[in-house]
């Protein structure tokens, strides 16, 4: 008997011990990712889970899922708090309350699925571990697309080392989630002996890690090197927008880019202020001067556009020889972030009460990719690379993208555990596309990932400086980069609805 099964004693009291416990749990899920790295402690909390599941009444289940998830999202999430009160203004009762808000609606994905996993359940270990794992699958997968998708930590992530990484290229980060409750299922199961098929079960499970061993594993070949300087300007966020400092910050950023000596320079994103069309056109040469020679380019953080049409979040190309109508190439933010980035509906009381700079913008439309010195560079903006389903099928193709760069700005949200858990979302596309990602930040992680998911150089956060580094672009594709560029998701979706229609129809048979 599990803790968390002991504790589902009935009446209130049980009610909040076994809430307690799920929540505990779910926080010790939240310890397995970045910067620790514990994939092991993944398993086991979500083991502890499973255990509890398979043998609670339905409604207690989903208070099990509902309390771990809100553990594991509130100990992964809590640092949204700085951006809404030191930032933003919030009264701290109030950003608390939000955040707690966020994580527990978003813990309703995960409350359902415990309980349908809960309904599901049979007298046989094998039927149920799959059970769960389908259900798991299914509250990631709404997470993670419904309502613009928050995939932040998603479960798959804690296991960019370990055994399960090898599945990356094949699967991706949610089936490696799956695979990964698969394992634990079958683990809580090997614990009960009431349970027959628990040694089937466990050979089942384990077949993931031992496929993944065994089954190919290189994908794509080096197309040449790439020097790259990578631009961590350490603006505090609170002085960024600060009439007074931003001269003084544009003069740095001039002055950094000037002596960047990598072929590709990426700064960070919005490290300009101000409005590209704002600029003076004195400065604007300025920082672009060091491009006009060929063979050299720059990707530069700004915002593109006017009142009218909206302001978009974007880099800003500059290469001699590739100048658009507008003298530079562009590329816009796509997938934009809820409350920071636009307005949902019915929730402008809120933006405006965080008082965030350009909240409300408008979506970018380029996918063209910035070719420099032979490479291919596919950007993305900020929380962009949580989406790899939204830009896989950018590197298919003789023609696609070989390097992958990555320009953000987590200054917003203080230094500790989100820096180093971004980086853990690059690493994970990185092992799935088999593509080296770089990554340009104001306050850090800036870092050079390669294609093995590997971090191979990385700046000290909350220091300013420039990353220079050598990276090798890669062409050819990954499984995964092709399922998921014909099909999207829809594959894992319809794995998970079958498995649990049929468990459904076994369930409602005599």
């Amino acid at each position: 008997m599990s803790l968390l099964t002991w504790l589902a004693a009935p009446g209130w009291r049980g009610r909040l011990g076994v809430g307690a416990a799920a929540v505990l749990a779910g926080a010790l899920h939240t310890a397995s990712f970045a910067p620790n790295d514990w994939w092991w402690l993944q398993l086991a909390s979500l083991a502890a889970l499973a255990h509890a599941v398979m043998h609670v009444p339905v409604r207690r289940a989903a208070w099990l899922g509902g309390c771990f998830s809100l553990g594991w999202l509130t100990s992964g999430l809590w640092w949204l708090w700085i951006s809404m009160h030191d930032f933003g203004g919030m009264p701290a009762a109030l950003a608390a309350a939000a955040v707690l808000a966020l994580c527990g609606a978003l813990s309703l994905y995960m409350a359902a699925a415990m309980a349908l996993a809960a309904r599901l359940r049979q007298r046989h270990a094998l039927v149920n571990a799959v059970v769960f794992a389908a259900c798991w699958l299914l509250a990631e997968l709404a997470r993670g697309q419904l309502f613009t998708g928050f995939p932040w930590i998603a479960s798959g992530y804690a296991h960019t080392t370990g055994p399960l990484a090898t599945l990356a290229p094949w699967v991706g980060v949610y089936g490696i989630g799956a695979a990964a409750a698969l394992l634990a299922a079958a683990g809580a199961a090997w614990l009960d002996r009431r349970q027959p098929g628990r040694g089937l079960a466990t050979l089942v499970a384990l077949t993931w890690p031992v496929l993944g061993w065994l089954a190919p594993s290189q994908f794509t070949t080096g197309t040449g090197l790439l020097s790259v300087s990578l631009l961590q300007p350490n603006v505090a966020q609170d002085l960024k927008f600060d009439p007074d400092h931003i001269a003084a910050n544009m003069v740095a950023l001039a002055a950094q880019v000037q002596q960047a000596r990598g072929t590709l320079v990426v700064t960070p994103e919005s490290v300009l202020p101000l409005a590209q069309a704002q600029l003076d056109p004195g400065y604007w040469g300025t920082l672009t001067a060091p491009f006009e020679r060929p063979g050299r380019a720059a990707l530069i953080g700004t915002f593109l556009g006017n009142e009218t049409d909206g302001y978009v979040n974007s880099l800003a190309g500059v290469s001699a020889g590739r100048l658009g109508a507008d003298n530079f190439y562009r590329y816009g933010k796509r997938h934009l972030l809820p409350f920071g980035e636009f307005v949902p509906p019915g929730f402008r009381w809120l933006v405006d009460m965080m008082q965030i700079p350009l909240g409300d913008q408008a979506s970018g439309q380029s996918l063209a990719l910035l070719p420099v010195a032979g490479q291919r560079v596919r950007p993305l903006i900020c929380y962009e690379d949580l989406f790899g389903e939204d830009f896989a099928a950018t590197t298919l193709g003789a023609e696609g993208a070989t390097v992958l760069a990555n320009a953000t700005n987590l200054a917003w949200f203080g230094r500790w555990m989100v820096q180093d858990q971004h980086l853990q979302f690059s690493r994970m596309r990185a092992l799935e596309l088999q593509r080296p990602l770089v990554r340009a930040t104001n306050t850090g992680a800036t870092a050079v990932v390669n294609h093995l998911g590997e971090v191979v150089d990385r700046l000290p956060a909350g220091q300013p400086g420039t990353l220079e580094a050598t990276v090798e672009g890669r062409v050819g594709a990954t499984p995964y980069a092709r399922w998921v560029s014909a099909a999207g998701l829809w594959p894992l979706w319809l794995l998970s609805l079958i498995v649990v229609l049929v468990g459904w129809k076994r369930r409602a048979a005599p």
